[in-house]
């Protein structure tokens, strides 16, 4: 097989393995098979320190790890903020 045939291959295997997603710091391509609690964990948060949405819509800790991410969800991550 060609060098460059080689290359256009893998390449096409490596993007299908991987999706883009939207952070609130720009896009971001992830393994395809990431849950949310996957990419809190890679962007180094503290499970417990962070809320999630996906879309506007709120994601319950409880539910991070059984939530995929799809291509072109909008994630935001943030700190939750207690007081009065």
């Amino acid at each position: 097989m060609q060098r460059g045939m080689e290359c256009s291959m893998q390449c096409k295997a490596q993007e299908a393995a991987t999706i883009r997603i939207s952070l609130e710091d720009g896009p971001r391509q992830v393994a395809a098979s990431s849950s949310l609690a996957d990419l809190v964990a890679q962007l180094g948060h503290a499970e417990k320190a962070v809320s999630t949405a996906i879309n506007g819509q709120f994601v319950p800790r409880s539910q991070r790890a059984q939530t995929l991410l799809r291509e072109g969800d909008q994630v935001l991550i943030f700190q939750a903020i207690v007081g009065g």
